[in-house]
């Protein structure tokens, strides 16, 4: 869909945006900040907020920043060394973006967020009205992962998948992902035959496409974790572009620069976002035939009548794994019993349950509403 001179319409007519850039798009070979990079990106930003768009900027780059002021030569793997990198990098980023944002009259705003502030409701609905304050304030928002005191983010695949569910957050018209490479290709760039692909309308596009999974030196991330990003915005209705730092201006222009993903889905609210793709389930519980049935094909809740099995350790409001008799997901849910108490429900119909243990046990292990049916997984 291109809209006059040969500009992308979904791009042009986005009022809100949000931008992930990787830490190989901004710092040098072995680590530091590449002023010029950094001073480049600001200089489009700042262009776009000239045109009357809301920008929001994830961005990677905090531990390739502190490798150099540590004396260190490439990304280290030990946790608290990588900490204590973020400890000194993301002071310098964010520094050296508040200056060049200056430069233009605009304000930075940091955000640092964990997996929590994507998991926990609370703290979700927390992030979503800082960014929202920010943004109706004309701060340009800064958001990374909180890699000085996270244990399990650093490894979550580069900040790809936060940048998809920050999109949705803060109800993006478009998400822009920048990286080192110009867009989605069928092989590896360079090889003999490989090609753009310019455009991707459904999952079928991507059949025989050869996505590499390897990051860069200093980041974490790879064009397995972009599409996988893009595959969670666009099912929430919202367009992406893929491609390089060095196409950052044209891609926010709407020039049909890098791959532009359109939209599968539709807006889904919060809360099944979260479930889908940003909780982690805390344990599971194993429904039989009718349960599955139920849940996947009527929508219906979860009654413990249908529930042959359950592990972990949960709390009432966790986030749960519904399996199927074969071990595979069927969805996911907010439990409403803690996992010690759900063994003594299994398999009893509502009636057994208020006789035995009172009014309130006889209500749904899972309700509906706290409940996303997940794709089949393919065979």
């Amino acid at each position: 869909m291109a809209a006059e001179g040969g500009r992308r319409t979904p791009v042009t007519q986005a009022r809100r945006v949000v931008v992930k850039v990787g830490s190989s798009s901004l710092t040098r070979h072995g680590g530091g900040i590449d002023e010029a990079r950094v001073r480049g990106l600001v200089d489009v930003l700042a262009a776009a907020r000239a045109r009357g768009t809301e920008v929001v900027l994830v961005s990677s780059g905090a531990i390739a920043a502190g490798l150099e002021p540590l004396g260190l030569t490439k990304r280290p793997r030990a946790l608290a060394l990588q900490q204590a990198a973020a400890s000194v990098g993301q002071g310098l980023l964010v520094h050296r973006y508040t200056e060049g944002l200056r430069r233009h009259g605009l304000t930075a705003g940091q955000v640092l967020l964990t997996v929590d502030d994507v998991v926990r409701r609370a703290q979700y609905r927390n992030a979503y009205q800082t960014l929202s304050k920010l943004l109706e304030l004309g701060v340009l928002p800064i958001v990374n992962e909180n890699d000085t005191v996270a244990t399990s983010e650093i490894r979550f695949g580069d900040n790809d998948r936060l940048a998809a569910l920050v999109a949705h957050l803060v109800q993006a018209d478009l998400l822009v992902l920048l990286s080192d490479v110009d867009g989605l290709y069928t092989a590896k760039p360079g090889e003999p035959g490989a090609r753009l692909i310019e455009e991707v309308r459904s999952s079928a596009d991507l059949d025989g496409v050869e996505i590499g999974s390897v990051g860069s030196a200093v980041g974490t991330g790879g064009m397995v974790t972009k599409v996988e990003a893009a595959r969670i915005a666009t099912g929430a209705a919202i367009p992406v572009v893929l491609t390089s730092a060095d196409n950052a201006g044209a891609a926010l222009a709407g020039d049909p620069v890098g791959t532009l993903f359109h939209p599968t889905g539709r807006r889904r609210s919060i809360r099944q976002l979260w479930l889908r793709h940003a909780a982690e389930g805390k344990g599971t519980l194993t429904l039989d035939d009718g349960a599955v049935r139920a849940v996947r094909e009527r929508g219906a809740s979860l009654l413990a009548a249908g529930v042959t099995g359950v592990t972990g350790r949960f709390l009432a409001g966790d986030p749960v794994d519904l399996l199927d008799p074969a071990g595979l997901r069927v969805a996911r849910g907010l439990v409403n019993f803690d996992a010690d108490e759900v063994p003594s429900l299994l398999g009893r119909s509502s009636e057994e349950l208020r006789r035995d243990h009172g009014t309130g046990y006889d209500r749904a292990l899972v309700h509906r509403d706290d409940l996303v049916v997940l794709e089949r997984p393919r065979r």
